[in-house]
């Protein structure tokens, strides 16, 4: 049996399949980004799932397609937890823009992950190309729910956030200065912490000029840094992946026509699309 996942650092969705592609076991369980994660954590988060604790022998094979993957060293880390966990599989671990990509497409083009954290990825129908590293919440993540997160607290701060969502605000997060610097400065996860406050915005029942505001300065800013330096970008569908693009479609739609970019697919679940890919590929006996 092959079980899949898709690991975000937020939640990280598994799948159980069998020889002949069926779905046995869906499940989900904390998220496993091995860069923000500690090592103890990572093993706690796959063992305290009961779906998964009655197969951790049973497994063939685990792919895994997850955030913070990047570089060798978090990698490696994950590997041997999961090698661990599931003493008699074979283990591959590769970055989350790996599944995006099966997930978004079959043809050339740009795949884009907007989540807790983002990347993005240029695929030539064969192979993909990401020559900036995705360095995370601190440096990089346009666009992502720690990005808008940071955006919304120091808005608040600041007292630029309007005056008729302050209220609210305030009445949904311990905004104790304290309590904030503790979780960004000593526990872990601070980017999951910091995409938390983002769902003031997603959760919303409309999206206020405020809201349109800051997403929209997002996505241009995710545009300019993340698609448009790739070379191919105005010649090939630029597709999305993660439920705040799913929920911002109509502002991403309007964030790319000054640049005359083109909207490719836009897919909120990306374990969805993996199934599909595993299905063919057991079909095919490519597994």
């Amino acid at each position: 049996m092959i079980l899949i996942a898709d690991g975000g650092s937020t939640k990280c969705d598994w799948v159980l399949m069998d020889s002949h592609g069926e779905v046995i076991l869906k499940t989900r369980t904390r998220g496993l980004n091995p860069s923000v994660v500690p090592q103890d954590d990572l093993y706690e988060r796959v063992r305290e799932n009961e779906d998964l604790q009655s197969i951790f022998e049973k497994i063939d094979q685990v792919d895994f397609y997850g955030a913070g993957t990047g570089t060798k060293t978090p990698r490696q880390i994950l590997t041997n937890v999961i090698a661990e966990i599931f003493p008699n599989a074979k283990v591959l671990v590769q970055e989350d823009l790996e599944a995006a990509v099966y997930a978004a497409t079959t043809e050339p083009g740009i795949v884009c992950i907007i989540g807790t954290g983002s990347n993005s990825c240029y695929f030539d129908g064969k192979e993909i190309h990401a020559p900036v590293p995705s360095l995370g919440f601190i440096l990089m993540d346009e666009a992502s729910g720690n990005y808008f997160g940071k955006r919304l607290i120091r808005d608040y701060f600041y007292g630029k956030m309007p005056s008729q969502l302050v209220a609210s605000f305030e009445q949904r997060f311990n905004l104790d200065p304290d309590s904030i610097k503790m979780n960004l400065y000593k526990k872990p996860n601070p980017n999951t912490y910091l995409a938390s406050f983002a769902e003031f915005i997603f959760t919303s029942e409309e999206v206020n000029g405020y809201f349109y505001k800051l997403i929209s300065e997002g996505m241009t800013n995710f545009i300019e840094h993340r698609i448009l330096s790739f070379k191919e970008a105005q010649h090939v569908p630029i597709h999305f992946i993660g439920s705040i693009a799913h929920f911002s479609e109509d502002i991403i739609r309007d964030a790319m026509k000054p640049y005359r970019l083109q909207l490719g697919n836009i897919v909120r679940r990306p374990i969805d699309g993996l199934i599909n890919y595993y299905k063919v590929q057991i079909s095919n006996n490519k597994l």
